[in-house]
This record gives structure tokens, C-alpha cells and sequence, in this order.
């Protein structure tokens, strides 16, 4: 597999489907594991409650195990679940950073055109009652 990307950690027998995944860009990959319900959804038991196991997040969801394990695999690849090994246990966390990321990209720009029209509108409404 020369063509694929040596950050790629997804093993699969399709080669053109392990090349595919490789090459997203890690916004595309938070973007990717943020469109499924379910995922958002794990994301908020971590917000929830942080640093938890496969079995606890399994009892709030009404997913099964393995699918919550998939999603939990998703949410790792996009680097928005961190896993810390405690002893046995494998304790899921929740990754802010990626978030932040898209927020800044994304999100902040819309905001500050936004604010701008806003404090625009209240700036003339303001006039307009001084006027009268």
C-alpha cells in the first residue's frame, strides 16, 4: 500500500477503501464522525460524564455493544475520544481540541459577520430613537 498516507490507522482488506479513509482531512474526519446521532449522542454521555468505560456508556444508550464500540472507533479516529488505560480498564474521554478547531475554521467567521450586522442593526435603531 505506497499510496497510503503513513498517519493511516484503519486496517481492512479493501485496499482502495483503506486509501479513501487515509486521506481525510482531520476536519473532514470530525465532520464525518459528527453527522451520525449516535455518535453525538456518546459524545454527550462523555460530557456528561467523562472517563468512562465501554460497559457503562453501553447502560445509557440504547445501542449494542459492538455498535458502540464502532462509533466509539469513529470518534478515536477523528481524535474526539481519547482512550486512557487504567489498570483493565479502557476509560473513554472526551477530546475538546478537534471541536475547537472547526469552531475557529468554521464557526468564528460566520459569528463575527453576525455580530457585526447585529451591532449594526442596533447602532441605527439606537439613532433612530435618539431622532425622535
Amino acid at each position: 500500500m505506497g499510496n497510503v498516507a503513513p498517519s493511516c490507522t484503519h486496517l481492512t482488506c479493501n485496499r482502495l477503501l483503506a486509501y479513501y479513509v487515509c486521506m481525510f482531512d482531520p476536519v473532514d474526519r470530525v465532520f464525518k464522525a459528527l453527522a451520525d446521532p449516535g455518535r453525538r449522542r456518546l459524545l454527550d454521555a462523555l460530557r456528561d460524564e467523562n472517563g468512562q468505560t465501554l460497559n457503562q456508556m453501553c447502560a445509557h444508550l440504547d445501542m449494542s455493544r459492538q455498535a458502540v464500540a464502532q462509533h466509539l472507533g469513529v470518534l478515536e479516529s477523528a481524535s474526539l475520544v481519547v482512550v486512557v488505560w487504567h489498570g483493565r480498564e479502557k476509560l473513554h474521554y472526551i477530546n475538546p481540541v478537534p471541536l475547537f478547531e472547526v469552531f475557529e475554521r468554521w464557526i468564528r467567521s460566520f459569528e463575527r459577520s453576525r455580530l457585526a450586522a447585529l451591532q449594526d442593526l442596533k447602532l441605527n435603531l439606537e439613532e433612530r430613537h435618539d431622532k425622535t
